[in-house]
């Protein structure tokens, strides 16, 4: 079972967190997450327990439990479906998509902007 373990000290090391899990049963691994750049931990790891039974029970206990006072947060970790990942919007145009010219420095009276005297339609101001 893997086990998601959140709100960690970040002085917390991979040997206490093994330590607290091991307690309730047999641990395969423990991962702390950390900053790639700074190597500094990020408050969150998890716990591979191969007994799902054993990792239930230190679920149930150590979830809202005080490690170097903060309550921690334990549950079953899941993980996210193919389709649920976050995506960004790599549009590099350098404008909007709603289409239409804005800028300009001339009397275009439907650019919709610029800096002459636009009196048209669009008004997205100017000097």
């Amino acid at each position: 079972m893997n086990i998601f373990v959140g709100s960690l000290p970040f002085s917390i090391e991979e040997a206490d967190l093994r330590e607290s899990f091991e307690a309730y049963g047999a641990v395969d691994s423990v991962k702390i997450i950390t900053d790639k750049f700074t190597g500094r931990s990020k408050g969150f790891g998890f716990v591979e327990m191969p007994n799902d039974e054993e990792g239930q029970k230190a679920i149930d206990e150590l979830n809202g439990a005080t490690v170097q006072g903060r309550a921690i947060v334990v549950n079953k970790s899941e993980p996210k479906p193919e389709g649920e990942r976050r995506s960004f919007n790599n549009n590099r145009s350098g404008g909007d998509s709603r289409g239409g010219s804005r800028g300009g420095y001339g009397n275009d009276r439907n650019s919709g902007g610029g800096y002459g005297n636009n009196r048209g339609g669009g008004n997205r101001g100017g000097y």
